[in-house]
C-alpha cells in the first residue's frame, strides 16, 4: 500500500474516524502494508467518538430483532395450559406453580394468566420441557391441560403486541435506545494495545510448541470499572493442552483459573461473602456493579486470539464477562457465532458482548495464528 494512502488512513483515525475499508483486513483488502505501531501513536483529539463503522471490530446483536408485526411472521411454540373454572382458585395455583418447578427462565416473556370473558387460562409449561401434560394438585378438581401456540418472545412493537397477545398475553419490550456503548478515540487506542499484546502472546505460545491461541485482560479503561472489577493488573493467558497433556487447558479456562487464584490471595479476611443469588442480565443492564459483582470476570473485557469454543463461552457467561473481542473466527467449533452462540441462547441469565476484530490478515500471519477449525479453542 502507498505511503500517502496509510498517512491518509491515520489522518481519519486522528480525526475521529477511521477508514476501516483500508484496515479492515477482510479478504477483501491487503493490510499488509500498514503500521500498526504509527497507528496507535497519532496524535488526536482522545474523546472524539469513531462512529460505529469506522471501529476496528463489528459487534453482534444478542438480541433476536424480529418485529413480528404479521401474524405469519410471528414464531411460536407448544405449551401446556389449563383452565380454571373457580377464579378463586387463580392465587393457589400461581403459587403451586411457582413451587412446581415447571417455570423456567424462557418463559419470562409471557404472562401466566391469560382472561377471557368466559374463562381463566394459566400456562404451566412448554411442551419441549414436558412432552407429557404436568401433573397437577390432586385435590384442584381441575380439567386436564392441553396444548395451545404461544408466541417464541417478547414484542418489539405495538402491532407485534397487539397480534402475539392474540395469541397468549405477551410483554412488550421495544428496543433500548443507545444499547450499543460507544467508542472513544482513546479507548479504541487501549483495543487496539490489548489486541497487539495478545497476538505477540499467542505468537510466543507457537514458539513453544503450543496452540497459538491466548486471552488479555487488560486493566479496565476507566475508573468505575476498576474499582467494580476489583483488577488492579492485567492478565494473560495462552493455551496449554499440549505441554500440560491435559484436554481442558485451554486459554479462556487458563486465565479464568488465574483471575481466580489472585481473586482468592487478594481478598481481605473479613470481606462480607457473595451475594449467592444469580442476577438476570446482568450483563445488559447498568446494575452490574451491584449485582454479582463477585463474579470472577464481572465487568471485564478480554481480548482473545480465537473465537472462544462452545465450553469456553460459557464459562465466560458463568464468569460474567462484560464482553469479548476476538481476532480468529472459528465456524465449527466456535460458541460466540460459530458453530453456536451461547450468550443468545434462551433462558440464559447473562450475555457478554462480541466483537470480532477486522484487521486479521498481518496478524494471523506473522503470528502463525491459523489453527485447524475442527479445533475447540
Amino acid at each position: 500500500m502507498a505511503t500517502s494512502v496509510v498517512l491518509g488512513t491515520l489522518r481519519r483515525f486522528s480525526s475521529g474516524a477511521l477508514d476501516t475499508s483500508r484496515v479492515s483486513g477482510d479478504s477483501d483488502h491487503d493490510d499488509s502494508g500498514i503500521d500498526f505501531e504509527s497507528e496507535l501513536t497519532v496524535d488526536g483529539n482522545s474523546d472524539v467518538i469513531i462512529p460505529e463503522d469506522d471501529l476496528p471490530f463489528t459487534r453482534t446483536k444478542l438480541v433476536f430483532e424480529y418485529e413480528e408485526d404479521e401474524l405469519s411472521s410471528i414464531r411460536t411454540e407448544l405449551a401446556w395450559v389449563v383452565d380454571i373454572p373457580d377464579p378463586k382458585q387463580t392465587t393457589i395455583l400461581l403459587k403451586w406453580l411457582k413451587e412446581s418447578g415447571l417455570e423456567s427462565p424462557s418463559m419470562a416473556h409471557l404472562k401466566r394468566i391469560r382472561r377471557t370473558d368466559s374463562k381463566i387460562t394459566i400456562i404451566l409449561a412448554f411442551a419441549s420441557s414436558s412432552p407429557g401434560p404436568p401433573a397437577l394438585p390432586e385435590d384442584a378438581e381441575l380439567p386436564a391441560p392441553y396444548l395451545v401456540n404461544v408466541p417464541c418472545s417478547a414484542a418489539l412493537t405495538l402491532t407485534s403486541l397487539k397480534l402475539k397477545s392474540s395469541l397468549w398475553p405477551t410483554l412488550y419490550t421495544p428496543p433500548r435506545k443507545g444499547e450499543l456503548e460507544d467508542w472513544s478515540r482513546s479507548k479504541v487506542k487501549w483495543a487496539f494495545e490489548a489486541m497487539r499484546r495478545v497476538v505477540r502472546e499467542a505468537g510466543q505460545a507457537h514458539e513453544q510448541g503450543e496452540f497459538p491461541i491466548a486471552v488479555y485482560v487488560p486493566i479496565p479503561y476507566d475508573e468505575e470499572t476498576r474499582v467494580v472489577s476489583q483488577i488492579s493488573r492485567p492478565f494473560m493467558a495462552h493455551d496449554t493442552r499440549k505441554s500440560s497433556g491435559h484436554p481442558l487447558r485451554h486459554s479462556v479456562l487458563n486465565l479464568i483459573r488465574a483471575v481466580a487464584d489472585y481473586r482468592t490471595s487478594s481478598t481481605p479476611v473479613n470481606q462480607t461473602p457473595p451475594d449467592a443469588g444469580l442476577d438476570s442480565d446482568s450483563g445488559l443492564t447498568d446494575s452490574a456493579p451491584h449485582n454479582g459483582a463477585h463474579y470472577l470476570l464481572t465487568s471485564l473485557t478480554l481480548f482473545i486470539t480465537h473465537e472462544p469454543c462452545i465450553m469456553c463461552s460459557m464459562a465466560l457467561l458463568h464468569s460474567r464477562a462484560k464482553e469479548i473481542f476476538y481476532l480468529v473466527p472459528m465456524a465449527g467449533t466456535g460458541g460466540c457465532g460459530g458453530a453456536a452462540c451461547v450468550p443468545m441462547l434462551q433462558g440464559v441469565n447473562h450475555r457478554f458482548g462480541i466483537g470480532r476484530w477486522k484487521v486479521t490478515g498481518e496478524w494471523v500471519e506473522k503470528y502463525n495464528l491459523v489453527i485447524d477449525q475442527a479445533v475447540d479453542i
